[in-house]
Order: C-alpha cells, then sequence, then structure tokens
C-alpha cells in the first residue's frame, strides 16, 4: 500500500477546568473531551520525490517542519525507525483554525495512525497515543478519541461512557483568540466559575443528555476579553433560544457549540446562525 486517506476528526470540550500551573511550564488541565464528525482528510502518500513535503489548499497554513502534520511523521519515523523520505502529505482542511476544536492536533493524530497502517507497524492506539505526546498535548486524545476524561496538560486519558446520541452545532464567530494569552489571563484573574466535570461524568454514566448539557463549562469564558466574551455569549444565548439543551465554548475558543436532542430544531438554529457566522457546522458525536 502506498497511499491511503485517514479521518481526522474535530473535539469539544464538554468542560475544562485549569487546576494551575506545573513546574514544567505547562498547566495542569482536568477536561470531559469529545469527537465529532466535523472532520479533515489526511492523505498520505508515498512518492520517488526526497523528503517530506505538506500541501493544503488553505495558503496561510505553513506547510514546513511548523506543521504539527509533519512534526509528527518525524516522531514516527523516529519511533518506528523507518524512513520517510518520499512521503507526501495533503490536507483537505474542514476544521476551523484557531478555533479551539483541535484541527491541527487531529491532523497530527490522522498522521500518526495512517503511517501504522502505511508502514504495516503495528502499533497499538495507545502506543501511538503515548507517540503523540511528543507532537502536542492534545494529540493523544486526538489519537484515541470518543469520550475521554483528559488530565495532567490533557495527555492522561481515561474512557467515559460514550455521549447520548444527539446533533451538535458547532458555531466559530469570525476572529481568533491568542491561547498563550487566555493562559496567561487565566492565571492572574480569580476563576468564578468551575465545572462539574464530576457531574458531567455521573451523567455520562446514566446516559442523561440533559444533565450532561446543563453542567458543561469552561473556565476560559472568564478569560476572554470584554468584547469576545460578548460575542461567545450571544452566539450561547442564541443556541439556547432555539433550543439547545446547554451551550458552552470549546477549548480556548472561539468557538461556541450547542447539543440539541431535536434534529429539526438543530437544523434551523445552525440555518441561523450560519447567515451571520460562516463557520457553522452541524455534526454529530464520534
Amino acid at each position: 500500500m502506498n497511499r491511503l486517506t485517514e479521518k481526522a476528526y474535530a473535539k469539544l470540550n464538554l468542560t475544562l477546568d485549569v487546576l494551575g500551573k506545573r513546574e514544567d511550564g505547562y498547566h495542569e488541565l482536568k477536561m470531559v473531551m469529545q469527537s465529532v464528525s466535523l472532520c479533515d482528510y489526511v492523505t498520505l502518500n508515498m512518492t520517488a520525490e526526497p523528503g517530506i513535503r505538506l500541501s493544503t489548499e488553505w495558503g496561510f497554513l505553513p506547510t514546513d517542519g511548523r506543521n504539527i502534520a509533519v512534526i509528527a511523521a518525524n516522531v514516527f519515523a523516529q519511533a518506528a525507525d523507518v524512513n520517510l523520505s518520499g512521503l507526501e502529505i495533503h490536507l483537505e482542511k474542514h476544521i476551523p483554525v484557531c478555533a479551539g476544536t483541535a484541527g491541527g492536533s487531529s491532523d497530527g493524530a490522522a498522521v500518526l495512525r495512517g503511517l501504522n497502517r502505511l508502514c504495516g507497524t503495528g502499533f497499538s492506539l495507545e502506543e501511538l497515543a503515548k507517540m503523540g505526546e511528543q507532537v502536542g498535548s492534545d494529540v493523544p486524545y486526538c489519537v484515541l478519541g470518543g469520550t475521554k476524561l483528559a488530565e495532567g496538560r490533557g495527555e492522561v486519558l481515561t474512557p467515559l461512557p460514550a455521549l447520548p446520541d444527539c446533533f451538535i452545532v458547532m458555531c466559530k464567530p469570525a476572529f481568533a483568540v491568542s491561547t498563550g494569552e487566555l493562559f496567561h489571563k487565566v492565571d492572574a484573574v480569580k476563576i468564578r466559575c468551575r465545572p462539574n466535570t464530576a457531574g458531567v461524568i455521573q451523567a455520562l454514566e446514566r446516559q442523561d443528555l440533559g444533565g450532561v448539557a446543563r453542567q458543561m463549562y469552561n473556565v476560559f469564558a472568564d478569560a476572554l476579553p470584554a468584547n469576545r466574551a460578548a460575542v461567545v455569549a450571544d452566539i450561547q444565548n442564541a443556541m439556547i433560544q432555539r433550543g439547545a439543551l446547554g451551550a458552552c465554548l470549546s477549548g480556548t475558543g472561539p468557538t461556541v457549540f450547542g447539543i440539541f436532542e431535536d434534529e429539526g430544531l438543530a437544523k434551523a438554529a445552525a440555518a441561523e446562525l450560519k447567515e451571520n457566522y460562516r463557520e457553522t457546522h452541524l455534526v454529530r458525536p464520534v
């Protein structure tokens, strides 16, 4: 096999709590993560051309060694002791960039999974997730996907009962958020509210979709600049008013998502939000 395509699924944070700064400079996190059906398509192709090359239609993305997909390929080559000269990586992007939904991390994870298949190296998903720790904090989760409790800097993963089937509207406003600045602000401000992570896990165990949705929370909502926070709050309110059981910020934002039990309400909310926010998607949990 010389060519294959791997799906790279987006992730959402049902909860996100920052517990403090660690001695290694990272932050101690506790969050419930969920993968969803919005995905990039990562195509790997072995050619006769030397080196590792990356291409994508999104011209503003780096295509050299700064791209997390290339970093993942180099990490895999070293771990598996294989020569990947001639590897061509193509990213067909659908996950918004700088959106708090792990678009880059999911691409890196897809490269690890895809190379494992392409090279026939036989690593388990857990071994690939361990490899992913060298690529980025969200990569181990993105290798595995599903519903997980993530701790440490995101690499300590515990499987949770799957989120009950539902309809999720994702909406990214047209601005970017600096992850570094938000972490700095979280360190400096008093967090007024923290997610009830245990309550969300208990709701998952009961398969209580409403219980999950009502208890979702992300501490970065308190750290957003006031003008950005107002936009996020407007989107959350619009989702709730249109039938969402709950709505929350994902990652460091700015993507907001709402969980719907009713497909018709979800479709109507997505269509209305899309009039003002181009990057709006209707997705399902995976």
